[in-house]
């Protein structure tokens, strides 16, 4: 992650200046490079000085893509995502983005002009309260309230979003850019994270030492603390396979022999088996979340006897999903490396049974790899009807695993909502950590696309692909614009199966079929991309999807963004969950047979 780049007037003490002045060298002073965002008249006398402060402003479609792309950015460069547009409805479209990013936890800086001063409250144009809208979906809010502490509130605002690992939000009514006054432009605050209590990492190095069985489940906090080294280190020595909490695919390298996948919705039986062996859980830098841990593959594999080591930097998060024996409020990293320091020397109950524990991890994982090779297609009574109506159709699995093959190393890769980049969680395997990038428990669809173009600025030497379904695409789609404008080059895999497969799921198993809403008919979409200026690409031959990936991820180093549109069936992986609904009751004689 890199520092700040710091403005020159940082420490000068005060300077007569504008606010927007103000605000500008305070956004400089963050090491703010690229702003997201759809100009606006509000934010305009600000917007004037980017280009001489340094500051690239990417216009984009829709400012939901712009808050996508500060998340994007912001998770895989370590550093603030800045988005900025117009007051009122500019800035009522960021709060689904900004709810993603909430439960992502990246450090995303809204920025909301807000109508003037004079003239909020008489319902004038473009005018609403800002702040109520985001107030349960950001860890900070400033608001301006007088224009001498533009550059304090703007410097706060940019402190809270990184001490607390959220979004912050700071709403500056439209007319106090304007004017001129002495600021001091504050310095960025960097604190150092600890490890956590000394008795709460004693009592968890004592319950590792007497593990017959631990295991580790890494999470994004590993991520966030730069942490996957510390984890590699303490799970080595521990000799304690490693599983990675749901969609944080890349929180441990796969090709390690103690990597034994994620965690969570269609993720790996390999890891789910081995952790209900646990008798001691190690839960670094995770929430638990609970659609994490719920029962998948028919497996109830949370080990309810286990003693559990939860460590998060958010003491609030400790114990709040699953019981735990320790809780310790502490960075990933920082606790990893205090654990592994007080394991040396100690005697390890496990290592009496170390081959066979490393016997047991090489055979999960080589009978769910066999499992997965072996399952070309899914096999419930409606798919196979599907498939045998279509057979000209290609399988999503078969495409998800040609995909895994074709998949640069550093790849960045983000995927949508949908039945199909779910069961795509089975298949996503990397090597380095801000890799992976998924709407985690907000769920919105829309996502991915955007999201990767955010990537793609941040780190902009590396492969960036999106999975998408044709129901997501149709929401996103209009950034392609983006790409070819701004010369951002990224490729996007379209899955087209003509339908809401996560939601026509739930009809399949609950309401017998009767298909409302979730049938869809589609253009052709990669006609659409090059109609839009970038490359498209029709697939429907297994043969065609690693080369068409390959050649596509090519591309982007020749500034060329490619929409890669494969032709699958209708077949649908296991639902989200089998608790969210009940067999529908009907007591009126109308909807009788409605069952």
């Amino acid at each position: 992650m890199e520092e700040p780049r710091g403005s020159a007037l940082v420490g000068v003490g005060p300077v007569r200046m504008t606010p927007s002045e103000a605000f500008v060298e305070t956004l400089v002073a963050h090491g703010v490079k690229e702003v997201f965002g759809i100009v606006g008249s509000a934010l305009m006398d600000a917007l004037d000085l980017f280009p001489a402060a340094g500051i690239r402003y990417i216009p984009v479609v829709h400012e939901q893509g712009a808050g996508h792309m500060a998340d994007g950015y912001a998770r895989i460069s370590g550093r603030h995502g800045v988005c900025m547009a117009q007051n009122g409805p500019g800035v009522t479209n960021f709060v689904t983005a900004v709810a993603a990013a909430y439960w992502a936890h990246s450090p995303v800086v809204v920025i909301t002009p807000e109508s003037g001063s004079m003239t909020m409250g008489l319902g004038g144009f473009q005018e609403t309260e800002q702040l109520p809208i985001f107030s349960k979906i950001t860890k900070f809010q400033a608001h301006v309230n007088n224009p001498r502490r533009m550059a304090e509130l703007t410097g706060r605002a940019f402190d809270r979003a990184m001490l607390e690992l959220g979004p912050a939000q700071l709403n500056i009514p439209r007319d106090f850019f304007y004017g001129e006054y002495d600021f001091e432009i504050p310095a960025p605050i960097v604190i150092e994270r600890g490890a956590g209590g000394e008795r709460s990492l004693g009592e968890a190095a004592e319950l590792l030492a007497s593990a017959q069985f631990p295991v580790i489940i890494a999470g994004g906090g590993v991520i966030l603390a730069e942490g996957v080294e510390a984890c590699v280190a303490l799970a080595e020595h521990l000799s304690a396979p490693v599983v990675t909490s749901y969609l944080h695919n890349d929180a441990f390298p796969a090709s390690h022999p103690l990597w034994a996948g994620p965690l969570g919705y269609q993720g790996s039986k390999a890891g789910m088996k081995l952790l209900a062996q646990a008798d001691v859980v190690l839960a670094l830098g995770t929430r638990l979340g609970p659609f994490g841990t719920l029962p998948q593959h028919g497996l109830d594999y949370w080990p309810k006897s286990a003693k559990v080591i939860q460590v998060d930097a958010d003491p609030r998060m400790l114990g709040l999903v699953k019981k735990i024996s320790v809780g310790i409020a502490g960075d990933a990293r920082a606790a990893a490396e205090a654990l592994l320091a007080r394991l040396q020397g100690k005697r390890l109950a496990g290592a009496q049974n170390r081959e066979a524990r490393l016997k047991t991890i090489r055979a999960e994982k080589e009978a769910w790899e066999q499992e997965l090779a072996q399952w070309t297609h899914e096999r419930d009574p409606y798919s196979e009807e599907v498939i045998r109506a279509e057979p000209h159709l290609l399988h999503p699995r078969q495409v998800l695993k040609e995909l895994e093959r074709a998949l640069p190393q550093d790849a960045m890769v983000s995927t949508d909502i949908g039945n199909i980049c779910s069961v795509a969680n089975s298949y996503l395997r990397f090597e380095r950590p801000r890799s992976m990038l998924a709407a985690m428990s907000f769920g919105n669809c829309g996502y991915a696309f955007p999201t990767v173009i955010g990537a793609k600025v941040a780190a902009p030497e590396r492969p960036a692909v999106a999975y998408v379904g044709d129901g997501a695409w149709a929401m996103s789609m209009g950034e392609i614009l983006t790409c070819v404008r701004e010369k951002i080059p990224v490729t996007a895999v379209v899955f087209n199966n003509r339908q809401w497969g996560a939601e026509k799921k739930n009809q399949v198993d609950f309401y017998s079929r009767r298909f409302v809403g979730t049938d869809l008919e589609n253009p052709s979409f990669a006609a659409i991309a090059r109609t839009m200026g970038a490359e498209g690409v029709t697939i429907d031959q297994l043969s065609e999807v690693g080369p068409a990936l390959s050649a596509a991820c090519q591309a982007q180093a020749e500034g060329k963004t490619t929409i890669l549109e494969i032709l699958v069936s209708r077949e649908l992986g296991d639902p989200f969950r089998r608790d969210a609904l009940s067999k529908p009751k009907r007591l009126l004689e109308k909807y009788k047979d409605y069952v």
